[in-house]
C-alpha cells in the first residue's frame, strides 16, 4: 500500500480520489469507490432537494462501511440552489470528508469545520489555492489544464501547477486533471502531490450511472477528443467534442452572447443525454484523460490496477535507475 498524509487524514487505503462530477457522483459508485479503498464523493446538486440529499447519504451508507464524502459546488447565479440548505444536510449527515469547490465557499467551510468535517476545496490556481489554505481548508485539490470541467482561465498544465501547489502549500495537495493509471499516480507523487483525482477514468468503470455508450466513447476516443467551449464569456469548460459542443464554438466564434447558447449548454439537457445514450443530446464533460482509457472495468479492478502498476513501477523501474 501507498501511505501518504492524505490517506492518513481521511482514513482510506489508497492515494486515489473519485471527485465530485455532476450527474455521475451518486451512490452506487461511490459506495463502489470506498469499497475499493479510495475516497468516492457523492455531488450534492445532483440531487433535486437538500432532503433527496440526505436519502442518497443514507443509501451510500447502506452499500459501504468505508470513508466517502459529499461536493457542493457553488457557482453565481440570478436563482441558486439552496446551499445553505444543502450545507446543514452534509453537515448534520455524520460523512466526514467535503469536496467544495467555485465561489466564496468561506461560509460553508466555516460551517464544516464547525461540525468537524475535513475539507478538500477545488482549484484552478495556485493563488485560489493559497486562499484556501488561509481559510482553513485541510487539502487542495488542484486542477491543471488537462482536466475535464473548469479548467480556470490560466491554461496552467498539471506538470507545472502540481509541483507549484506543493512547493508553496503547507497542507495535502490532490493532483487532479489528466490521471487514468499507475504513472499517473506515480508522477503525481514524484511532483509532491498526497494523492491523485479522476473523474473521466471512473465514468468509464462498470459502476458509473451513465448510459454504457458514453462510455464505449470514452473508450473510442483518443486525447484529441475534448472542445474548450465558453472561454469568450470566461467561463472555460472542457467537454467530450459532439455536434453540440461545435455549435457552441460556432456560435462564440460569430461573437453571439451567451444566451445563443445558453439552451444548448444547460445541464438538464446533457443529463437527459447520459440516460438516454445519445451522444450529441447535449454536452458532455470529459478530459483528455480519454487517450489513456482503454477498457470499462470494475471500480474495483481500476483501482487494484491502478496500485499495483504504481508500486511496480516505484519498486522496479524507478528503483533499478538507482545507482549506488
Amino acid at each position: 500500500m501507498l501511505k501518504t498524509r492524505f490517506t492518513e487524514m481521511v482514513g482510506v487505503r489508497h492515494p486515489i480520489v473519485q471527485g465530485g462530477m455532476q450527474w455521475v457522483g451518486r451512490a452506487e459508485l461511490v459506495a463502489a469507490v470506498a469499497n475499493a479503498g479510495a475516497l468516492g464523493f457523492l455531488t450534492a446538486l445532483t440531487q433535486p432537494t437538500p432532503e433527496a440529499l440526505a436519502r442518497e447519504i443514507a443509501r451510500c451508507r447502506a452499500l459501504t462501511d468505508q470513508p466517502f464524502g459529499v461536493n457542493l459546488t457553488l457557482l453565481p447565479s440570478l436563482k441558486p440552489p439552496p446551499y445553505q440548505a444543502y450545507c446543514d444536510v452534509i453537515a448534520e449527515s455524520g460523512v466526514t470528508v467535503v469536496e467544495t469547490a467555485g465561489y466564496k465557499p468561506q461560509p460553508y467551510v466555516e460551517r464544516f469545520q464547525q461540525a468537524g468535517i475535513r475539507i478538500i476545496h477545488k482549484c484552478t490556481s495556485l493563488r485560489h489555492a493559497l486562499s484556501a489554505e488561509r481559510m482553513g481548508v485541510d487539502a487542495i485539490s488542484i486542477d491543471g489544464f488537462e482536466c475535464a470541467g473548469h479548467p480556470g482561465e490560466d491554461d496552467i498544465p498539471g506538470l507545472i501547477l502540481i509541483p507549484a501547489a506543493a512547493a508553496a502549500l503547507r497542507i495535502p495537495v490532490i493532483a487532479s486533471g489528466g490521471f487514468g493509471d499507475g504513472r499517473g499516480l506515480v508522477a503525481a507523487l514524484a511532483l509532491g502531490a498526497d494523492g491523485i483525482n479522476m473523474g473521466t477514468r471512473f465514468c468509464a468503470t462498470q459502476e458509473a450511472p451513465i448510459h454504457d455508450a458514453f462510455k464505449q466513447a470514452m473508450v473510442a476516443n483518443d486525447e484529441r477528443a475534448t472542445d474548450l467551449i465558453l472561454r469568450s464569456y470566461r467561463n472555460t469548460a472542457r467537454v467530450a467534442r459532439n455536434a453540440i459542443s461545435q455549435q457552441v464554438l460556432e456560435a462564440e466564434r460569430a461573437g453571439q452572447p451567451f444566451e445563443a447558447v445558453a439552451p444548448l449548454v444547460k445541464g438538464l439537457r446533457g443529463r437527459e443525454g447520459l440516460e438516454s445514450g445519445d451522444l450529441d443530446h447535449g454536452i458532455w464533460t470529459a478530459g483528455q484523460v480519454q487517450g489513456l482509457i482503454h477498457d470499462i472495468p470494475t471500480v474495483q479492478e481500476l483501482v487494484s490496477r491502478i496500485v499495483a502498476e504504481a508500486e511496480a513501477i516505484i519498486g522496479g523501474r524507478l528503483a533499478a535507475m538507482r545507482v549506488a
